[in-house]
């Protein structure tokens, strides 16, 4: 019975792992077969889905004293599979279903693009685990793989919206490519990216507060196609925080590391 407690933390891990195995199987076109919808979209929306629900593992072991070693591990599994290969398989199969000509002529560059994200991704949850953990409490090292798979997600069901896979002889074809190097890069740069947590300034927590609340509902109702404007408010904040959090980051850099030094020999003390 002692080790009941652990259920509801694992649980809601296991549903990440699913809603990221779930995004594989739509963007490949294995559940096309039984469900007449958008499997590029229906892909993407499980990835989201798995970026909102993504923190509820963790605070359900806080709210019932129930971390664990093999908790912390079933968690980087799942973002693995949610924010590393769903997204990576989204954005390659994708360009195979919508443009199969431009599919065969650059499939070289896809899957060492691809091999690149997947690996990054996989270095920067291990990373994560073995360094940073318990290193730096107010700053991401690196872009967290939550981001880089929402950020690839909507992307692609943004561009896909606007009729870009149409449109092969554009070199705007390149973007979603381009994005997922680069997000994948970002994954294991020394960068720093400050977290989402209540700060001095109350009306910059109020502001946060109302972000965060309507990126949710946002999020939610993303595999809607007759609400407007929710794949713009996504993309337009993401990449606001990623520009503006790195360029903090950045510019804090030196203090970061420093705090972080001081931090372990308290520690250690």
């Amino acid at each position: 019975m002692g080790k009941s407690r652990f259920i509801l933390p694992n649980a809601f891990t296991s549903m990440n792992f699913l809603l990221g195995v779930f995004a594989i199987c739509w963007t490949t076109g294995a559940f096309s077969t039984f469900f007449n919808v958008d499997s590029i979209r229906m892909g993407a929306y499980f990835i989201i889905l798995s970026v909102l629900l993504d923190k509820l593992d963790g605070f359900a072991a806080r709210l019932v004293n129930a971390s664990s070693e093999f908790g912390a591990q079933f968690d980087s599994l799942a973002d693995l599979i949610a924010f590393g290969l769903a997204p990576a398989f989204t954005v390659f199969f994708t360009y195979k279903t919508l443009c199969p000509d431009w599919f065969q002529a650059n499939g070289v560059l896809l899957i060492v693009t691809f091999a690149i994200y997947v690996l990054c991704a996989a270095m920067r949850l291990a990373k994560y685990n073995a360094c940073d953990s318990d290193t730096y409490h107010h700053h991401f090292s690196g872009l967290p793989s939550t981001f880089a798979g929402a950020i690839n997600a909507i992307l692609v069901v943004f561009l896909k919206s606007k009729g870009l896979f149409e449109n092969t002889e554009s070199t705007m074809i390149f973007l979603p490519v381009f994005v997922m190097l680069i997000t994948g890069i970002l994954m294991v740069s020394p960068l720093f990216l400050p977290k989402l947590q209540p700060r001095r300034n109350q009306l910059f927590n109020i502001g946060q507060a109302i972000l965060i609340v309507i990126t949710y509902i946002c999020g939610f109702m993303f595999i809607s196609e007759k609400v407007p404007f929710i794949l713009e408010y996504l993309l337009i904040l993401c990449s606001s925080y990623l520009i503006i959090g790195f360029t903090v980051g950045l510019v804090q850099r030196k203090r970061i590391i420093e705090n972080a030094e001081k931090n372990k020999i308290e520690e250690r003390r």
